[in-house]
């Protein structure tokens, strides 16, 4: 039997300049990021002004995204090739490694909403809104049926690039509800946990997930307009949730 040699070991992805075509798939992306980043409900939990009702509407209806993350990216993990496909063995041992980063983003996220006076069982009974629920729907299409580099754009480089940069700006917000006199609000380092993973070692995912869609996309120009067109896609839909933010919520039934 002949003796199979050693995988080589995985090299961590490094950013690299962007050719034309990758400059302009960002700079064509970065209008629809700010748009989620500065959106106004980040503003008002900045400012520590967003009312406690909604913000238990934001963790109960995103929940379901947050805990079906890491099923996208498993999505994706089933469809790299063996070989020697530009990408696949990058994003094959990429999605691999940050899925077990994502393991512990559901309790996170848990431990956040508990902080602020949110059940596990209204966790798990969301009901987001069609508005709100659009894009869990358009994110398990996508990343069911588009190529790889479709759902790393839509889901590793749209929503990770702007969760990274709008939990940054709200962190010092959260923290400072614990002194408005809301008697259901502790906040800890466990509460506090979900958001500072994101604000610190998330924020270099989407720039290694655009390395992997370069390597991907590179040969083909028809890869590279499909990948950035369900990226904006992704990113409207996470700007119609925010927006769904403001309204009335069947999910808030049950909160005390």
């Amino acid at each position: 039997m002949q003796r199979m040699l050693p995988r080589k070991p995985f090299q961590k992805i490094n950013t690299t300049p962007h050719p034309k075509w990758a400059q302009d798939f960002w700079d064509a992306l970065t209008p629809l990021k700010d748009q989620v980043v500065e959106h106004s409900f980040f503003k008002d939990i900045q400012s520590a002004k967003l009312p406690m009702d909604l913000c238990h509407k934001g963790l109960i209806d995103f929940y379901p995204l947050v805990e079906n993350f890491p099923k996208f990216m498993a999505l994706n993990l089933a469809k790299t090739k063996m070989g020697n496909a530009p990408g696949n063995e990058e994003a094959r041992y990429w999605l691999i490694q940050n899925i077990k980063v994502e393991q512990n983003h559901d309790d996170w996220w848990v431990s956040w909403a508990e902080g602020f006076g949110v059940s596990r069982e209204q966790l798990h009974n969301a009901k987001p809104s069609p508005k709100m629920d659009a894009i869990n729907h358009y994110l398990w299409y996508v990343n069911t049926y588009g190529s790889l580099a479709e759902g790393l754009a839509a889901t590793n480089l749209a929503i990770e690039w702007s969760t990274g940069e709008w939990t940054m700006s709200i962190v010092e917000g959260v923290k400072s509800y614990s002194n408005l006199g809301y008697e259901n609000v502790k906040i800890n380092d466990r509460v506090m946990s979900w958001l500072t993973a994101h604000a610190s070692y998330d924020d270099k995912h989407p720039y290694e997930a655009m390395e992997i869609i370069k390597l991907l996309c590179n040969a083909s120009p028809q890869e590279q307009e499909k990948a950035l067109e369900v990226a904006k896609r992704s990113l409207e839909y996470y700007i119609l949730a925010l927006d769904d933010c403001y309204t009335p919520s069947k999910s808030l039934a049950t909160v005390g």
